[in-house]
This record gives structure tokens, sequence and C-alpha cells, in this order.
């Protein structure tokens, strides 16, 4: 018997022995369906590689290879190191939307323009959200993000870091979770294009003074609480820096 498909298990706890092709690909999708029906939820801990594969009539690389693709998408992680390590059920979707968005930006496989509505549907709402929830501490996240970039002879890559940790505590205090983790996403993945069309300009002073004052419009909208101003400052921040 091929070594991708050991002999029939019994079934254990929803476990179900998936089919000789492509075993990877239907460990993933294995794991999947215990997600969906939510036999695991986060903080939950996969059976150890060998038993896993047992119960699934897997081989262990395949097993290997179905963990490595569902971490890389951010559901599962590895905590410790050797025979004690485990892969515990995770919720990491930025971080997995990021890569894949940086990805598939690199590969134009995404107009600019279209990332630029992206960002200013998203954006606008979350600048909204965050008039009407920013808490104290979400607001001394920005203004401290705002503080930092005012430093006259502050390195252009750190003002790039910056000016996104800014948006993201915007995103953050809007207090709806996928929208800010999908405008994590957008901002992380266009990171590096920011930091090429900073590089571009003729007068860069003069576009760090420009976008430190843009940033403060906008701060100061939330911190008054005043959601329609906040939404188009950001509208008109993102949509200025690119038109020119």
């Amino acid at each position: 018997m091929p070594d991708d498909a050991p002999g029939r298990v019994e079934e254990s706890a929803g476990w179900r022995p998936v089919t000789r092709s492509r075993t990877y690909q239907l460990v993933v999708e294995a794991v999947e369906e215990q997600i969906l029906t939510g036999a695991l939820t986060v903080g939950d801990h996969l059976p150890p590689e060998r038993e896993l594969a047992g119960l699934l009539g897997a081989s262990r690389p395949a097993v290997r290879e179905g963990m490595r693709m569902l971490e890389a998408q951010g559901v599962l992680r590895t905590v410790g190191a050797g025979p004690g390590s485990a892969t515990v059920i995770t919720a990491l979707p930025s971080e997995a939307l990021t890569r894949l968005l940086r990805l598939h930006l690199a590969l134009s496989s995404f107009r600019t323009s279209d990332v630029i509505e992206a960002r200013v549907m998203l954006e606008r709402r979350s600048a909204e959200l965050a008039a009407l929830h920013a808490t104290p501490e979400e607001l001394d996240l920005m203004r401290t993000a705002l503080d930092r970039m005012d430093v006259a002879a502050l390195p252009m890559e750190e003002f790039n870091e910056l000016d996104t940790e800014f948006h993201v505590c915007l995103a953050d205090a809007g207090d709806n979770r996928l929208v800010a983790d999908i405008t994590r996403a957008i901002r992380g993945a266009v990171r590096d294009a920011l930091l090429a069309a900073f590089r571009a300009r003729d007068d860069w002073p003069g576009t760090a003074a420009r976008l430190r004052a843009e940033h403060r419009a906008i701060y100061d909208a939330v911190l008054a609480g005043d959601p329609a101003e906040a939404a188009d400052a950001v509208e008109r921040h993102i949509r200025g820096f690119w038109s020119g």
C-alpha cells in the first residue's frame, strides 16, 4: 500500500480518513471541517502529528505539508520546539491577508486605482467608527505615532513605518475587527509601494510636512467625535497623496 495511504483506521472524535489523491490538501480540508463545525476553536491543540496521521489515514509528510499550508494561512501556529511542541488553532487573519495581498500586488494582479478605492472605502469607515468609539488609550497610540513623526530628521523609512502605524491604530480604534484586519492587511501590503513613492518625490520635506498636517486633521476629527469630518479627512489624505 502507498506510503501516503496507510490502512484505514477507526473514526475518532470526528476525524475521518482521507482519500489517496492530493492527500495534503485533504488534510487541510479535514482540519477546516473541524473548525467550521465548531469542533476546533482558537486555542485548541491539534493531535500530535503521528496521531493525526493515523486518524486521517494519511502519511506524516502529508500531514506536515497540510499543517504548513494552514500555518501560512494564519490558522495554526506551533508552540514550543522539539518533543514538547504543539500545534494550536489560532486566528491571525491580518498577517495572512497581508502576505497574500503583498504577493498579488507585486504580481500586478490589482491596479493601483483599485487599491486606492479599496483603501478609501475601508478607511472612511474606520475613521467614522474611530470617531464614535475610540478609547483614550487608542487616541494615545495615534497621538504617539504622530508625535514621533514630527521629528524633523526622521529617516524616510521610519516615517513610513509610523505612517503605517497611525493608519493601523485608526483602524483598530473603530471597534470592528473585520474592517480593521482588512484595513491592516491592505496598508501592510502597500507599505513598500508607499516607501517607493516617498523616495520618488522631488520635495520630500514638503511632502512629509503635508502628510503630518493631514494626519493631524484626521486625528483632530476623531478626537472631536466628528465621524463625517474624520471620513472626509482620511479620503482627502489618501486621494491627495496619489494624485500628486
